[in-house]
């Protein structure tokens, strides 16, 4: 195990976090004990009696890791002597309903839980100039990041802004959390639309499992240029499966700079990153059904394994949630006309239509989501049918067929072996993680940064 803890000291601009500690497991107890520390340097960093209180943690596609009860220690900590609110960072996702947000963040009172509204309840706070972008992304993208930032956040005063979130590979800014909080989770349409065509037009493959990304980049800038005088800090954690198998917390980062995001981005580049010798032919994933009901989350199972998968092999996503495509009507209707068509069949139609150009942020997702014809993707979904799901491009398989065929309770995360002899790779929490081959993985465009 190892611990720092930096000196006290009332300047923001420390470069290294205030409290990072990494162990083979860190459970609830002294995970608590750690949350009280961040708590302690807080009072002394930033406010010493704050009176209004923001937690900003993930949404229920995070729910595996913990942010809801991390975020709802928090709200029990302060709401004896401060006005506390939780605004879960949805970018554009469904907002939750109260019953997700009981699930989620247990006892908080759901009247304390706001909906962010990516299109009506966003402020314009600048930009980040289409000369910076292009200078960032070496061309690929030449178009100014408009930065528009939840209303409730930055119309309001607070005393503490609590940032809360799970550091794992992500597919446009390398590793997720930190800054994305902000500027995906509390984003305006604007924003979202144009980083996510920023970092699909940098190559989805470059940015996974990379520290410092493009867009990344670009979401330094703003954070340095618009939100330094906000009184908030991150608590970055970090998991990875234990022996037997379970997701446990194995890393807890805490401060207000750069350094903290980075730190946790190494321990999970080393925990989270599953490196292959040879590509794999056949990849079973799981995306749980009560947190992923759309392909626009579920397809994380597509992105974590992409460098993984040889060509001509298939992907498999058990999909017991799966209910639509968007997490908006229209988005949802996007989707259905257009499908997963791949890079250049998608940069065709986005420049000649108006309604790929109005939700870039959805064309960037299908080119993510697609596998360039390199490789299958099959859903077996619990609420989509089989017509639907051709109709997006994906391959359909029976969901009970395939459950009794790959018996999920029964395996193990890694290489299995179906009762007639068929092997596959079993992943059942694909979000937590990424897999690539060597090759693929350290020779690419922007390198292993």
């Amino acid at each position: 195990m190892s611990v720092l803890l930096s000196p006290f000291n009332n300047n923001k601009i420390d470069f290294m976090p205030w409290i990072s500690e990494t162990s083979p497991q860190i459970d609830r107890p002294r995970m608590e004990q750690l949350l009280e520390q961040a708590v302690q340097e807080a009072l002394h960093r930033v406010c010493p009696s704050p009176t209004r209180v923001l937690l900003l943690p993930p949404d229920i596609t995070r729910m595996h890791s913990g942010s809801g009860w991390i975020t709802e220690w928090f709200y029990h900590r302060f709401a004896d002597q401060a006005d506390v609110h939780v605004i879960p960072t949805l970018g554009q996702h469904e907002p939750h309903t109260r019953e997700q947000n009981r699930a989620m963040f247990g006892a908080i009172p759901n009247e304390r839980i706001h909906a962010h509204d990516w299109r009506g309840g966003v402020t314009y706070v600048g930009e980040i100039p289409a000369e910076y972008v292009r200078e960032t992304t070496g061309g690929a993208a030449d178009w100014a990041f408009p930065i528009w930032l939840n209303s409730m956040l930055m119309s309001e005063s607070w005393d503490l802004i609590i940032n809360i979130g799970h550091v794992v590979p992500h597919e446009v800014l390398g590793f997720a959390n930190h800054n994305k909080n902000y500027f995906i989770g509390l984003g305006g349409k604007d924003l979202i639309c144009a980083s996510h065509m920023a970092a699909a037009c940098c190559g989805i493959e470059n940015n996974l499992g990379n520290l410092l990304t493009p867009v990344r980049q670009c979401f330094n800038k703003a954070e340095d240029d618009y939100l330094g005088p906000l009184p908030d800090f991150y608590v970055q954690v970090v998991l990875a499966r234990n022996a037997q198998g379970q997701l446990v917390h194995t890393g807890v980062h805490v401060g207000d700079d750069l350094e903290t995001y980075l730190a946790a981005a190494r321990q999970a580049r080393q925990e989270n990153i599953t490196v292959l010798d040879k590509p794999l032919q056949k990849v079973v994933c799981v995306m749980q059904g009560d947190e992923f009901f759309s392909t626009w989350v579920a397809n994380k199972a597509v992105y974590r394994t992409r460098m993984a998968l040889a060509d001509g092999g298939e992907l498999l996503v058990l999909a017991p949630g799966l209910k639509r495509f968007g997490e908006q009507p229209e988005v949802d209707a996007l989707i259905r006309k257009y499908g997963y068509c791949g890079t250049p069949r998608v940069m065709e139609q986005y420049r000649v239509n108006a309604d790929m150009q109005d939700l870039a942020h959805a064309a960037a997702h299908l080119i993510h989501g697609s596998s360039e014809g390199r490789f299958q993707i099959t859903y077996a979904p619990g609420h989509v049918s089989r017509q639907d799901i051709e109709q997006i491009g994906y391959q359909y398989a029976d969901l009970n067929k395939m459950l009794e065929r790959y018996a999920i309770n029964q395996l193990s995360e890694g290489f299995n072996t179906t009762a007639d002899g068929e092997e596959f790779f079993f992943i059942p929490t694909p979000s937590a993680g990424l897999l690539a081959t060597r090759e693929k993985l350290y020779n690419r465009a922007s390198g292993f940064a």
